[in-house]
């Protein structure tokens, strides 16, 4: 259930505003850790501390989206042009989903302030964005992701319909950088090890929404991966063609076990509006009953063997 629903379990005198109220303030603690999400989702037995006497937080603004946040962990949902971290030579001044989140933690928390980032999204790429708030934290999420122990999901828009409803690409990404691209990797070249799972949600007349779950996560995975099955994302420059007002790519849940406490977080970041203006396009034309579209996509490729 609800974190505010079971602390008016515990509580029978909270009304469902003040529950909320006491949540937000950092009043409540489980399994040792502040939490100040009123809609966590928390076992029917747990033991929420309520203690009214606690101080308040301090209160800040955060001009992003909080999918959850505690003391030791804050999820946000990171729209599509917002860099996770500073380019080379970016400058001080540098708009980044980082930048901000440091920011409302140094006015969170004067003294002590700490923010990592401890994996990104692609400038273009939108969605559940993990920052580590403690030491600890990201000590516990860099050995979660190493461990690939993150359940990473993603939604994308890709031209053409794959003949399979589902599948599996294992094909190792290049190491080295050519021509602004990873790629997939040839004999002999240094690569790591990638593997990308898939789903059909929705086949759309020479389109199709697909589901993706990363078991690892390199840079630019998804992206090279579908162009590799003949099915690139949408709006893309790099792998694929520029044909949407951005590229239709979404991190649409991100679920892990808490670095500190070891209880279940599970974050989902619904379709954004940019998103979804383009999708509905293409959707509508499918109930018009409009042709597939005319450009023919490269037929799928059997993937590279692994090294």
């Amino acid at each position: 259930m609800r974190l505010d629903q079971r602390l008016i379990a515990l509580h029978p005198g909270l009304s469902r505003r003040r529950a909320k109220e006491v949540v937000e303030k950092g009043q409540v603690r489980l399994d040792g850790a502040t939490v100040t999400e009123p809609g966590l989702e928390v076992a029917d037995d747990a033991q929420p501390d309520w203690d009214p006497n606690r101080p308040a937080r301090r209160t800040a603004r955060l001009d992003l989206v909080r999918l959850h946040e505690d003391e030791h962990l804050l999820i946000v949902d990171k729209p599509a042009g917002l860099l996770t971290v500073p380019t080379p030579g970016g400058g001080d001044d540098e708009d980044t989903a980082l930048r901000r989140v440091e920011e409302y933690v140094k006015r969170l928390r004067p003294r002590g302030a700490f923010a990592a980032r401890v994996h990104r999204l692609d400038r273009e790429t939108s969605g559940a964005l993990a920052f580590a708030l403690s030491a600890q934290a990201r000590a516990g999420l860099i050995d979660a992701f190493r461990r690939h122990a993150i359940d990473r999901r993603y939604v994308a828009l890709v031209a053409g319909e794959p003949q399979q409803d589902a599948g599996t690409i294992d094909a190792p990404i290049r190491d080295e950088w050519k021509g602004g691209r990873r790629g997939i990797a040839r004999e002999g070249e240094d690569a790591s090890d990638a593997i990308t799972h898939w789903r059909v949600l929705e086949r759309l007349r020479g389109f199709a929404l697909v589901e993706v779950r990363l078991e690892t996560g390199r840079q630019h995975q998804i992206r090279a991966h579908l162009a590799h099955l003949g099915h690139p994302v949408l709006g893309d420059p790099i792998y694929g063609e520029a044909k949407a007002p951005r590229l239709m790519l979404h991190a649409a849940r991100l679920g892990l076990r808490h670095p500190v406490t070891g209880e279940p977080v599970r974050a989902d970041s619904p379709l954004p509006p940019d998103f979804l203006k383009p999708l509905n396009r293409v959707r509508q034309g499918v109930a018009a009953g409009l042709p597939r579209d005319p450009r023919r996509h490269r037929p799928p490729r059997k993937p590279a063997s692994r090294r």
